[in-house]
């Protein structure tokens, strides 16, 4: 069973008024992300906001394709990564969004509106990132997404996680797991008739398929580039029918082929903390998406392929490396189909000032092209690049799903 208990030592100080964590400024974590404006938020929340002077500011960072779960720590020495580093990163985000929440719309000090517990938990801000994140709040409980989700044979599950200092190894489990009938919360030490457990931890991986017909587990674990505490550690986890993949930190960390039990289908998540084994965890950015979508039929076929799979920083125009695997199919495919020319495109959602938002996609465009010559040898005369701004949406700029949607970039046969 996954578990942990929750500690916060003299280098973690809470701000009972503001709902900020603070922590230890030894942990050198610099970051900086995409963060939407608040919507829907009560006063108490606003307020905070206002206050918080040690927290970065929520509302600076509104604009451009921004992919809001790459929050990694940031280094001068990071930023200089090549592409090539992270070669090991071969997963494409799809172009479906199936589920996206940032907690922005849960105001700070409560617990979010879309999750259910059996334990405690809230929204806090730290001072080491902006925007809202969900304090596991406990010594043990599990922590529940109301609703089904209906997850696709081959998907990407990327969030944001950082791990207390004290207390147990583990940071958190996630359990996928399939359920025939909803129920609110299963606490069971394997929910559900089948799924899979990760277990996230400070020193290695652990994972564990199970099945109630079945007595055996399908285990898998590793010790390559675990979770580091007080930091902002971006986890992405990707499911292809019975094969589990973990990334973190440039590797391919796990790579399990047969960790699902065969007829898995998985339809309901949750985080837990077990007592004894766990230091517990702020999670933000949360995403689901489809994966590896067919990019050439796509392009070739239909003109137009829309991409969540290229990343960026915040109020940045430089591709991050973690776009490798998606700047890398689209490079074979014009490789591959020399006399194919292509647009590329930014877009971004509503936030922020329109000026602004379109400036920045345009430059994103423009980098993309960039990073498809230089780190992919495409020729330049093949391609070209703008930029929407937000003036092209695809969703209501109204929800963090509809507005994740909405960052994005498109390449379009010339």
């Amino acid at each position: 069973m996954i578990g942990f208990p929750l500690g916060l030592n003299s280098q973690v100080k809470i701000d009972l008024k503001k709902q900020v964590i603070t922590i230890d400024k030894n942990a050198k974590a610099d970051v900086k992300k995409d963060v939407p404006k608040d919507q829907g938020q009560n006063a108490k929340q606003n307020q905070a906001t206002q206050n918080k002077q040690s927290t970065p500011e929520k509302n600076e960072n509104k604009s451009g394709v921004e992919s809001k779960t790459n929050t990694d720590s940031k280094t001068a020495t990071q930023e200089q990564q090549s592409m090539q580093s992270f070669s090991n990163y071969d997963f494409i985000p799809g172009e479906k969004v199936i589920l996206f929440d940032d907690f922005s719309q849960d105001a700070v000090g409560d617990f979010p509106a879309l999750w259910s517990a059996n334990a405690a938990g809230e929204i806090n801000t730290l001072s080491i990132a902006p925007g809202n994140w969900f304090n596991l709040n406990s010594t043990d409980g599990n922590y529940f997404l109301l609703k089904n989700v209906d997850f696709p044979k081959n998907f990407i599950i990327e969030f944001d996680i950082v791990p207390k200092k004290t207390g147990g190894r583990i940071a958190a489990g996630l359990i996928l797991y399939s359920e025939e009938k909803y129920k609110e919360m299963d606490n069971s030490p394997h929910p559900g008739n089948s799924g899979i457990m990760i277990s996230i931890e400070k020193v290695n991986w652990n994972t564990m398929g199970y099945k109630s017909s079945e007595s055996a587990t399908i285990n898998g674990s590793s010790a390559v580039n675990p979770v580091e505490p007080e930091k902002v550690n971006h986890v992405i986890i990707w499911v292809q029918n019975r094969r589990l993949r973990i990334y973190h930190k440039s590797a391919k960390v796990l790579d399990m082929p047969t960790n699902l039990f065969d007829g898995t289908k998985l339809n309901r998540f949750c985080f837990r903390l077990s007592r004894g084994a766990s230091c517990g965890s702020y999670i933000s950015n949360f995403r689901i998406t489809d994966a590896s979508p067919d990019m050439r039929s796509k392009l070739l076929t239909d003109g137009k392929l829309v991409t969540y799979g290229i990343y960026f920083d915040v109020n940045k125009d430089v591709v991050k490396p973690e776009s490798y695997g998606t700047l890398k199919g689209i490079a074979d495919i014009l490789k591959e189909n020399a006399d194919v020319k292509v647009k590329i495109v930014g877009h971004t959602d509503s936030d922020g000032a329109d000026a602004a938002n379109m400036d920045l996609s345009k430059r994103r465009g423009a980098s993309v092209k960039d990073a498809l010559v230089k780190d992919f040898g495409i020729d330049a005369s093949r391609l070209q690049s703008d930029g929407m701004g937000e003036t092209q949406p695809i969703a209501p700029n109204d929800t963090p799903v509809n507005k994740a949607l909405n960052r994005r970039v498109e390449l379009i046969k010339i």
